[in-house]
């Protein structure tokens, strides 16, 4: 394979994580919102998970669209 078509599955593949993190936050901030020592930070808990999941959105993005 050649290492264009690797970097467009690349591209791919961190678009479906972000996606997955989009998916995942609704699911884990109650779990995280248990936890004592988090309780006080959840917004920027939040705020960090969903940045996270936008990074990988626009990282394999960008990584397509450098490599058509």
């Amino acid at each position: 394979m050649d290492k264009k078509k690797t970097q467009i599955m690349l591209g791919i593949i961190l678009i479906l994580a972000g996606l997955l993190v989009f998916y995942r936050i609704p699911e884990v901030m109650p779990k995280v919102a248990s936890i004592r020592a988090f309780a006080g930070s959840l917004g920027i808990i939040k705020f960090s998970f969903y940045m996270l999941g936008i990074l990988l959105i626009f990282g394999g993005a960008k990584k397509i669209h450098d490599n058509k």
